[in-house]
């Protein structure tokens, strides 16, 4: 919604209003939903896993699985990066409906743009491809989250205040990773890509 007052109110003053839609939709897909998505997964759940399982490290649980014959990594680690892999692109499809959505009410409201108009602008300028990159990076992301925190989870040591530290590491080198990475992904997949606002003329 704050995009969309700082676009449409820039855009207004050159005529564009037309191309706004297009604008939101692909800084929506290509970088600021999954960017964001992850932010909020590594404070929410990257921090839960490292905070769970580096308790069950220094209480010595992760031990009790080993004499069991059970590996932790994979009785541990496994489902975890599979849900966070999984649950990324759906988490993604609806934080970008809802933003999509959020901005025609926002555009109506404020400055009296006919929700077509921003919807007819998305259709133009979003293409598949977009879609599919979107996804891929709330994957990568995703899973580079899971595994950062459970590392951080199973080198845990120092009771209580080694678990707090173990949490506050495993968000802090997930954000710079996912950063790191979401610059090499839109490298690697937009190089060389700029004609997608040649539709809205």
């Amino acid at each position: 919604m704050v995009f969309t007052i700082q676009f449409v109110r820039e855009f207004a003053k050159l005529g564009l209003t037309r191309a706004v839609g297009g604008v939101l939709a692909l800084a929506l897909a290509r970088e600021l939903t999954p960017v964001v998505l992850a932010v909020v997964t590594a404070g929410r759940v990257g921090s839960s896993f490292a905070a769970e399982l580096g308790t069950m490290q220094v209480s010595e649980q992760m031990d009790s699985l080993r004499v069991l014959r059970s590996d932790p990594v994979d009785y541990l680690v496994t489902p975890r990066a599979l849900a966070c892999a999984l649950a990324g692109p759906a988490l993604n499809v609806m934080c970008f409906t809802a933003g999509i959505g959020a901005s025609v009410v926002m555009a109506k409201w404020v400055y009296g743009i006919p929700p077509m108009v921003i919807l007819d602008s998305v259709r133009k300028a979003l293409t598949p491809y977009d879609v599919i990159v979107s996804m891929t990076k709330s994957l990568v992301f995703g899973i580079i989250i899971a595994m950062i925190s459970c590392s951080w989870g199973f080198t845990t040591s120092g009771g209580a205040r080694g678990v707090g530290a173990a949490t506050t590491s495993a968000v802090v080198c997930s954000l710079v990773v996912v950063f790191a990475a979401d610059l090499v992904l839109s490298f690697v997949f937009f190089q060389g890509r700029g004609d997608a606002l040649r539709q809205l003329k």
